[in-house]
């Protein structure tokens, strides 16, 4: 009762111009907790502290149309939350006037834990990464400045930016740490995997004998936790005609980095589908056969993979039963991820637990 007397006086007194409202700018904390037994982040929270406010933003900013220049693409519009926030089932990704995106969108999670970012690793910060599909011309084709006054002009959107950030300012910064902030909080760490790491949850027989294998001959690459050690490597595929993708080279310039690309994550893999920076390949068994069979070794062929990688038939078998583990369906199914309003309450708790 005492509380809402102060805040009734409080807002009398901002009316009269007396008290400034922004000097009592509170957002709500929100605590990134590290599951167990992962490392430290690599995103720096002090210079972008989560905020129950600031993820409220960035969701919604993620899921509207109008970043894009004709109000048809949105960030989840490629990135789709029961394809582990890829473009599911398709290799490329539809953008602007019928335009197609030159690589496949990888699945989006723990994010906090990456330096470089794309296929090539061209964008080295995560708050930097929106600028590149929101204004490609083949993706969403739209400028920061329109996006911009597009938000102005909506005053939901001004109020959000007052909760989030302390007044109605809305700048090209705020709107791509908003996004940032949501983002950050898609992490996967649910899955059967690592439920057995945890000790609450066994392995079946296939499940068990494909970790052995994969930590024999796939875990170089594929480096748990994350099931990437977010390295780029020269695997053996050849240039698509088409699209004619040189990979890190592209960055660097470098012939040593050409068809290169970033060792994408093993984590619902199931769900990732196509795979490749091209999404050449619609299946776990064609990825096999490409690795034991058809790929080109090159001069600049990791060296991991230069006799190509032995797998028999049973080898494949047991793989496959382990990589289904690797499907989190408590991360696919949160509805703190999906859409605003999808779910009765749309804002995460004062304490993010992954």
């Amino acid at each position: 009762m005492r509380a809402t007397i102060w805040i009734m006086i409080l807002l009398v007194l901002a009316c009269a111009g007396w008290v400034n409202v922004d000097n009592y700018f509170r957002p709500t904390p929100v605590a990134f907790n590290i599951p167990k037994g992962w490392p430290q982040p690599v995103y720096d929270f002090k210079s972008n502290p989560l905020t129950r406010e600031g993820i409220a933003l960035g969701r919604e900013l993620f899921y509207d149309g109008r970043l894009s220049k004709d109000g048809n693409f949105s960030c989840g519009s490629c990135h789709q939350q029961f394809g582990a926030f890829n473009s599911y089932d398709h290799n490329l990704s539809h953008g602007f006037n019928n335009s197609l995106t030159t690589r496949n969108a990888p699945g989006l999670f723990n994010l906090a834990w990456q330096k470089e970012f794309m296929w090539d690793g061209g964008i080295n910060h995560l708050d930097l990464q929106p600028l590149a599909p929101m204004t490609a011309a083949n993706e969403m084709a739209e400028t920061i400045e329109n996006i911009i006054r597009k938000l102005k002009a909506d005053k939901n959107y001004r109020q959000k930016f007052r909760s989030a950030f302390g007044d109605e300012t809305i700048n090209t910064q705020r709107i791509t740490r908003a996004l940032s902030q949501f983002v950050l909080t898609l992490v996967s760490s649910n899955s059967k995997y690592d439920r057995v790491m945890r000790g609450e949850d066994t392995f079946i027989l296939p499940e068990k004998l494909g970790y052995e294998i994969f930590k024999k001959k796939c875990t170089s690459c594929h480096t748990e936790p994350f099931f990437t050690d977010f390295s780029y490597r020269n695997t053996g595929l050849t240039s698509d005609p088409y699209l004619k993708d040189d990979g890190r080279m592209k960055i660097t310039g470098k012939s040593a980095d050409s068809l290169k690309f970033r060792v994408p994550s093993l984590r619902n893999v199931g769900r990732t589908f196509p795979y490749g920076h091209d999404g050449r390949f619609f299946s776990l068994l064609q990825v096999f056969e490409h690795y034991r069979k058809t790929m080109t070794v090159m001069p600049n062929t990791d060296s991991l993979l230069r006799n190509r990688l032995p797998l028999s038939n049973f080898e494949i078998g047991q793989l496959t039963a382990f990589l289904y583990t690797l499907t989190d369906s408590v991360f696919l199914k949160d509805p703190r991820f999906g859409p605003p309003g999808s779910e009765n309450n749309d804002k995460p708790p004062v304490d993010f637990h992954p």
